[in-house]
């Protein structure tokens, strides 16, 4: 065989030779054609098995890859609703003592409102009667005045009317304005409280005492407190 030399700046070059094929190879198979092809076919099953166990085993990877991810997303779900119950359940019970201070201090403080509403009501009645008598007091014609608007509001009658008052109050509308007293047929009652008066007539007969007057605007205003139904 012949080699060639090449030279370059001095340099020489030799081009490589691949060696020459396995004879003694070739001719077997040339002269097996049988074992040619059980060679190939080993060959193939070999391969098929290699590819099948490296697809398995990327198979398991993937597999265990997913159930781990999957698993793990489950698990965190599932330990988030559980610590949630869990937590729910301790904070209700850590709490349930504070619920019913709650409800004592609500009923506490719904009692203190009533009983300051029924104060206020039984102050303002105090005060106004002590108004009522001390107005009685200085002018007790105004009785008559309410005879007046009482008659006014009764079915005319030609009878006799009859003003029923307190001894005390009948005295002093007598010292005061006798000529007002004169023009009524008063009658000391004594079953009468002061501030107390009574029209009598032949058809009717009307309660016209400030006390009726005043248990109605008491009425009216413990409607306004919401006493009314206590």
């Amino acid at each position: 065989m012949t080699v060639k030399v090449i030279s370059a700046k001095g340099r020489q070059w030799r081009p490589y030779r691949f060696p020459p094929r396995s004879t003694q190879v070739a001719a077997s198979w040339a002269g097996d054609p049988a074992a040619v092809q059980r060679a190939v076919a080993d060959g193939f099953q070999e391969g098929i098995e290699k590819g099948y166990e490296q697809g398995l085993l990327q198979g398991q990877e993937a597999g265990l890859r997913e159930g781990f991810e999957k698993g793990r997303a489950e698990g965190a779900h599932q330990g988030f609703d559980e610590g949630r119950a869990q937590g729910r359940a301790a904070f209700d019970e850590a709490s349930r003592p504070l619920a019913h201070i709650s409800d004592q201090v609500h009923r506490f403080l719904g009692d203190f409102e009533l009983k300051r509403r029924q104060e206020l009501l039984e102050l303002v009645k105090k005060v106004s009667q002590q108004v009522i008598r001390c107005e009685l007091t200085l002018n007790p014609t105004q009785l008559l005045t309410l005879v007046d608007e009482a008659l006014a509001s009764m079915p005319s009658t030609q009878g006799d009317i009859h003003i029923l008052l307190n001894p005390e109050e009948c005295a002093r509308i007598k010292d005061i304005a006798p000529e007002r007293a004169a023009a009524w047929r008063l009658i000391p009652d004594e079953k009468l409280a002061l501030g107390e008066c009574r029209v009598v007539t032949d058809q009717a007969e009307a309660d016209i005492g400030c006390q009726q007057r005043l248990d109605s605007c008491v009425d009216t205003l413990a409607q306004h407190l919401h006493l009314s139904e206590v």
